[in-house]
């Protein structure tokens, strides 16, 4: 079984994920953009129970653009975010691409939402499905 890790900036919190992630995909929603502190951004879905995050974490809920409840966990050393859940998609905890060693072993992003967001110099390029 693949296994997959992802660290924050200062390494105090580990994520490893195990298996094939369900989704890959990228998010130009407002939130998203405060979230990574970029123009879009990129995470990656496994199931909870493929993800085992070690060190110690703070959390944070809000409710987002679409109207679901989010709760992100961020390293208490450093503040990098290192995963979130959404009441949408139970079971599932994303964690933003960036974070991972090695990230070009994870799959292309299969999906691009909240398009009608998208700044106008950002290309989301190859086989994605564009959803606004």
């Amino acid at each position: 079984m693949t296994a997959r890790r992802a660290r924050c900036r200062c390494g105090a919190v580990v994520a490893t994920c195990a298996g094939e992630p369900i989704r890959v995909s990228v998010c130009h929603c407002s939130d998203c953009k405060r979230r990574s502190g970029s123009a879009f951004a990129a995470q990656v879905r496994f199931p909870d129970d493929a993800v085992t995050i070690e060190g110690v974490t703070r959390e944070w809920s809000c409710v987002g653009e679409s109207g679901s409840r989010f709760t992100h966990r961020f390293c208490d050393c450093c503040g990098v975010a290192i995963a979130y859940r959404v009441d949408a998609m139970p079971g599932v905890t994303a964690l933003p691409i960036g974070l991972f060693d090695g990230p070009g072993t994870l799959p292309i992003p299969e999906y691009s939402v909240f398009e009608g967001r998208k700044l106008d110099w950002v290309a989301i390029t190859g086989p994605v499905a564009h959803f606004d």
